[in-house]
């Protein structure tokens, strides 16, 4: 009987603990998955925060309007791939960027227009809408917060009524900064982006759509269209440990969305070697708001500035602000200062591309106690490497407004072009996705930055390629005894002549008998750019640039050959010059000198790898083309450009031998230095031109010069490998 009772009673409990839970759950559902995210997140705290800190109860807070509610009228395609809502066959011939006429009547923000400029000047603009495989709308859409000046009204309708937005928005690109507004901040932009494509900044995992959406950073209106600041890390900086291990300066929001994390900052702020520092002091009413903590927070904070704190910091706090992603991501990857990210949720920028776990470490809003000891156990060698990989980053894809929007061009190109796609290791490895083209070669060892490191054998010959502009008069033409030597040479695959003579190819029997095969290429005199084209005919890495009247050695082009193979990725040659900066006229200077410093080697005699050849014929802009092709110079000084922005090294300069000298100082200096005097003033124009089109001055300065062994001992010259490197001017014997 007792038993009975019992198993009885334990019945009556277990129903009854039943009811109770499947109740509570049916209470929880109520109230939505965010809002528990956010009990979870108030329950983690409550550990460490007095009560005089907390801004309300907890139902106070859940009854704040949340980000993201109304998101199905924002993302009604939710379940958008590439594969589902995206037209490959408008992208069959080409891969194309058209930009709709702008109105008069709807305002662009300049942030907006510098987008739509480096859309323009990219390589992939068309002005023919039915050539276009993505449109731009515009329309400014990148500020939807009503509260902006820069707020466009109307867009629903103005967006619908772009000729290819077909009410869906297919093939459609959407740039976007900000979303929302005070107080709930969500993800509404004021129409149904459909099947476009979202840009967007501060991105949130759950509304983002893989494979479809690009996450952005976020930039302010200062942002550069070119170029943009240099890294803060230096070659080698050691010690890798800066004076403060960990630092912060920013707001402190009392309450609503971000707050929690910023307002727990103090829990770990030491003033020593962790500077975490906020303040109330902001918008129209926080005296009204403020708490027992303020005012000793703004003294804090006015005693540091913001700038030297970023600088001199191992690690950058970064927590999220009122939206996911803050201005301070971006300003610890140029300060080399490596990000500890607090903003559970965000998708990163370029998330499917950049491998953030080498730039950043990950931190979890709910675990804010153990980030000083997270940061403490990392150790120099990993600190190094963490800011050497935010240099890499910063510089390659963030550091302007170009690479921001030429890298999401890149990415949904990669998409539609899936067999010419890039794989991580570009985009994560110098120089960089933007400047690895898989259409030259599937294989990465084909490419001269990675040659050395994939342990690939250099190549063992060279195709030179000479430009010729002066007609062959006869077989002791300087051309002639350039071809020969170079045919000499044990290591010479092919000789390639660029004929831009304006006459007739001499015949057959005129040309010199080689021990290698020559190829003949007819183009027009007025296509400067035409010596460095991207030519079937040149089958080895290794290309000999050549003017038609250098004199050089077989020693002399055995040697820089072999300096060649020792660095694939450099240009090297023997003609140097420099350039420098005008402080009179604020203007890039061009100078011949013989100085122990260069930042050129010409192209007249230089050795280079043949991938420059594609970039230079398939990604400089025609603009460039254009501006060589006007002056009638300078595709060298543009090559130099090309692979020194590649790079960001100099190039190397060879022995020389003594008669380039004296060329340039004999008797008729004076009368070479006014016949090239136009010369200098066009070559000066270019260099300032080229820099401005890059957005940065990319030539790097050297003071090496590599010589052969032996070169200048006194010793037999016989013992020498390179001996007519040291003759000047050799001459025959004669019999007496």
């Amino acid at each position: 009987m007792q038993a009975k009772k019992r198993y009885g009673l334990v019945t009556f409990g277990a129903v009854l603990l039943f009811l109770l839970y499947y109740g509570c759950l049916h209470m929880l559902g109520s109230v939505g998955p965010r809002n528990r995210n956010i009990r979870s997140v108030l329950q983690t705290y409550s550990s460490y925060r007095t009560t005089h800190e907390r801004i309300g109860t907890e139902d106070d807070v859940l009854s704040i309007p949340l980000q993201g509610r109304g998101l199905a009228k924002v993302y009604e395609s939710q379940k958008c791939r590439m594969e589902t809502c995206f037209d490959f066959s408008r992208c069959k011939k080409d891969f194309k960027v058209y930009i709709y006429p702008s109105s008069e009547t709807d305002p662009i923000s300049a942030s907006y227009s510098k987008i739509l400029t480096s859309i323009r000047e990219s390589p992939y603009y068309t002005a023919n809408p039915s050539e276009a495989c993505l449109f731009v709308p515009a329309v400014d859409t990148l500020d939807r917060d009503y509260l902006s000046s820069e707020y466009v009204h109307n867009i629903k309708e103005k967006i619908e009524n772009q000729p290819y937005w077909n009410s869906h928005g297919r093939n459609h690109i959407i740039f976007n900064l900000y979303s929302g507004t005070w107080p709930d901040y969500s993800e509404e932009l004021g129409f149904d982006v459909g099947e476009a494509i979202l840009a967007k900044a501060s991105f949130p995992k759950e509304n983002f759509r893989d494979n479809f959406d690009i996450s952005l950073p976020l930039f302010g209106k200062t942002q550069p269209q070119k170029g943009g600041a240099k890294g803060d890390l230096q070659a080698n900086n050691f010690p890798v440990q800066r004076k403060y291990l960990l630092a912060f300066k920013g707001k402190r929001y009392l309450h609503g969305i971000g707050s929690d994390s910023r307002n727990a900052l103090y829990h770990i702020h030491n003033g020593k070697d962790i500077i975490l520092l906020t303040t109330c002091k902001h918008g129209k009413d926080w005296q009204k708001r403020k708490d027992a903590r303020c005012d000793k927070d703004n003294a804090e904070y006015e005693r540091y500035d913001y700038q030297v704190l970023l600088h001199n910091s191992t690690f950058c706090l970064t927590p999220r602000g009122r939206r996911l992603g803050s201005f301070r991501f971006l300003e610890s990857l140029q300060a080399a200062c490596v990000p500890v990210l607090l903003s559970n949720g965000w998708v990163l920028p370029f998330h499917e591309i950049l491998d953030w776990n080498t730039a950043l470490i990950m931190g979890d809003e709910r675990l804010l106690l153990q980030i000083p000891s997270i940061v403490r156990s990392i150790g120099p060698e990993q600190v190094l490497a963490l800011r050497q990989q935010t240099q890499i980053y910063w510089d390659r894809y963030f550091s302007s407004i170009d690479k921001i929007i030429l890298t999401t061009l890149e990415i949904i190109k990669d998409r539609v072009q899936l067999h010419n796609s890039r794989e991580m290791f570009a985009w994560n490895h110098p120089p960089g996705g933007l400047l690895i083209d898989p259409a030259f070669d599937r294989h990465r060892a084909a490419f001269p930055f990675y040659t050395l490191r994939e342990g690939v054998p250099v190549s063992e010959k060279f195709t030179a390629v000479i430009l010729a502009r002066t007609p062959i008069i006869s077989i002791s033409a300087p051309i002639m005894r350039l071809m020969s030597n170079v045919a000499k040479s044990s290591y010479a695959a092919k000789v390639v002549i660029i004929w831009q003579v304006g006459k007739p190819l001499p015949p057959k029997h005129r040309w010199p008998d080689l021990e290698v095969p020559l190829a003949v290429i007819e183009s027009d005199p007025k296509d400067l750019s035409a010596r460095f084209g991207h030519y079937d005919v040149i089958e080895t890495d290794a290309v000999l640039s050549l003017d038609e009247n250098t004199k050089l050695s077989t020693d002399e082009i055995d040697f820089a050959f072999a300096v060649w193979q020792t660095f694939p990725e450099r240009l090297v040659g023997f003609p140097a010059r420099s350039h420098y900066w005008d402080e009179a006229s604020e203007r890039w200077g061009y100078s011949s000198k013989w100085t122990n410093e260069y930042s050129i080697v010409l192209t007249g005699a230089a050795f280079y790898h043949k991938y420059y050849n594609f970039l230079y014929t398939k990604h400089l802009p025609q603009t460039l083309h254009d501006q060589v092709n006007t002056a009638g110079n300078c595709e060298d000084l543009l090559m130099n450009f090309l692979i020194a922005h590649a790079t960001r090294l100099p190039p190397i300069k060879v022995t020389q031998r003594k008669h380039y000298r004296e060329a340039m100082t004999g008797q008729d200096a004076t009368q070479i230095r006014e016949a090239m005097a136009g010369d200098f003033g066009q070559r000066q124009g270019c260099i300032q031109g080229f820099a401005r089109a890059f957005g940065y001055m990319p030539l790097v300065r050297s003071r090496m010069r590599l010589d052969p062994l032996l070169f200048k001992d006194q010793v037999s010259n016989l013992r020498k490998r390179y001996r007519q490197i040291e003759m000047v001017n050799p001459k025959p014997r004669t019999l007496s």
